[in-house]
């Protein structure tokens, strides 16, 4: 099998190269190397002889319709992406960009290349756009997020997402470009840059910095192992049917607040301070547009697919924060030449 996918090199996208090169598929990785772009985290599958880099962007329609061209693929795991809602707050314009124009480009890239191809490798071709619950908006105290829900966007990071699985649903019903859509919960785990709510509460907590939690910290998320969401990736990019969605979700939501304080105790358990980490926690103001809940109800993918997660947030925080502790070779670069841990999408005042 040879698998293009783009945006590699980011967290949910190298946890899935490396998979795949684990399972002995061939992956060409696409990816343009942006901030939150890293190599490192490659480091397994280099040199390997499944696996090969293209640094390009996905806005770039000549390169694209030439990784096509020369490699070739079965199938198509679109996930290159920005992805950070507080840096989309103070800097739309490269969501827009990024999400919407390099989504319209990958689906006519795709498009072209699959037109061409012979009448038995058309029908085997099929590419997969990786979205996010965040298309939903707000969920109530009761209920779930279904591949019915409609979408309300709240973020400009969510409406570019909620753009772009419009596109790939317009292309796969206009030109029949055989497109599957899937939407995940929050993932976390190993490689994450460190900008993110998990990451940042442990490098922030091991370098005796304050842990800010945005509002009274009861915003609730759902919480997926990385390396889960990328087996549910892969078997829905080969099984799931053309036109159809598929969530994907951990069945694990929790309050932020106790994200950070579970974090801190399982710090005070393997790295031991004179005070508890929980001490470090500093509640600040809430970020604009802020959702109350996400949860995913993911049957669809479990009863027609047979996906099924295989950590819980007890164990998968365990190994993720076990991790960091034994990984600063990877996140000690980033977080002293990238970004150092300082609060991002802030509002000027008017």
């Amino acid at each position: 099998m040879r698998i293009l996918v783009t945006g590699g090199a980011g967290f949910i996208g190298s946890a899935l190269v490396r998979y795949l090169v684990s399972i002995n598929a061939e992956v060409l990785n696409v990816d343009k190397l942006t901030y939150a772009g890293n190599l490192a985290s490659l480091k397994p599958v280099e040199g390997l002889r499944n696996y090969r880099f293209l640094r390009a962007d996905i806005c770039d329609r000549v390169a694209i319709n030439e990784a096509f061209e020369t490699f070739q693929p079965d199938y198509v795991i679109h996930l290159a992406a920005e992805s950070h809602v507080d840096r989309s707050i103070t800097g739309a314009d490269d969501f827009v960009q990024t999400n919407v124009n390099g989504t319209f480009t990958m689906l006519e890239a795709a498009r072209q290349y699959w037109s061409n191809l012979s009448q038995n490798r058309k029908a085997f071709f099929k590419m997969l756009h990786v979205s996010t619950d965040e298309v939903y908006g707000s969920l109530g105290d009761r209920g779930q997020f279904e591949e019915v829900s409609p979408y309300d966007p709240s973020s400009p990071y969510s409406a570019s997402k909620a753009a772009s699985d419009h596109f790939a649903t317009a292309w796969q019903r206009t030109y029949g470009l055989p497109v599957v859509i899937s939407n995940c919960s929050n993932n976390y785990g190993p490689f994450h840059f460190p900008e993110k709510l998990i990451p940042l509460m442990i490098l922030n907590a091991l370098d005796r910095k304050p842990l800010p939690v945005y509002g009274t910290g009861c915003n609730i998320r759902d919480w997926l192992y990385v390396d889960d969401h990328a087996r549910a990736l892969w078997l829905i990019v080969r099984e799931g049917r053309p036109g159809e969605k598929y969530n994907v979700g951990g069945r694990n939501e929790l309050r932020n607040i106790d994200v950070v304080n579970r974090i801190c105790s399982l710090l005070d358990e393997l790295s031991p301070n004179a005070s508890h980490y929980g001490d470090l926690i500093t509640f600040v103001k809430d970020r604009p547009g802020h959702d109350a809940r996400y949860a995913i109800d993911a049957t669809k993918l479990e009863t027609e697919l047979g996906w099924k997660a295989q950590e819980n947030f007890d164990t998968g925080i365990r190994k993720t924060v076990e991790w960091y502790l034994e990984n600063g070779w990877w996140w000690q670069p980033l977080r002293d030449r990238v970004y150092s841990g300082e609060r991002l999408g802030l509002l000027e005042k008017a």
